[in-house]
């Protein structure tokens, strides 16, 4: 069966070192939180706020190994009430795990968007 985890993070500056830290840091929870083993990924579609532009945030995936795993970026609409400097990540996992049992993953200050279904991760600064 394939289901889908989300998972969203923040950055503090348009930067490309920042944006791959962060998405790593997301990511490693995402798997960690959820046990999911690379070969398992079907695909990774990750999307970012138009005030970001430094770096794919695919390129840190492939920082972690999953070289083999399809990765789309996408960029998300201007909207005046969302949340700035947002990366947004939907993995798409093979799995017997039911829809209830997936632990949705949204780090710093996205956690804010999403309280009534994640479990906010805490993280070092």
């Amino acid at each position: 069966m394939l289901r889908g985890v989300r998972g969203a993070t923040t950055v503090e500056a348009n930067v490309d070192e920042q944006i791959f830290e962060r998405v790593t840091e997301l990511l490693t929870v995402m798997v960690g939180e959820n046990n999911i083993q690379c070969d398992d990924i079907a695909a990774v579609i990750f999307s970012s706020t138009p005030d970001l532009n430094a770096a794919f945030p695919a390129k840190a995936a492939r920082g972690i190994g999953w070289t083999e795993v399809p990765l789309f970026g996408t960029q998300e609409i201007e909207n005046p009430d969302g949340m700035p400097k947002c990366i947004r990540v939907l993995l798409l996992w093979n799995t017997d795990k039911t829809q209830k049992a997936i632990k949705h993953t949204y780090l710093r200050g996205a956690a804010m968007l999403r309280q009534d279904i994640a479990i906010p991760v805490e993280q070092a600064d």
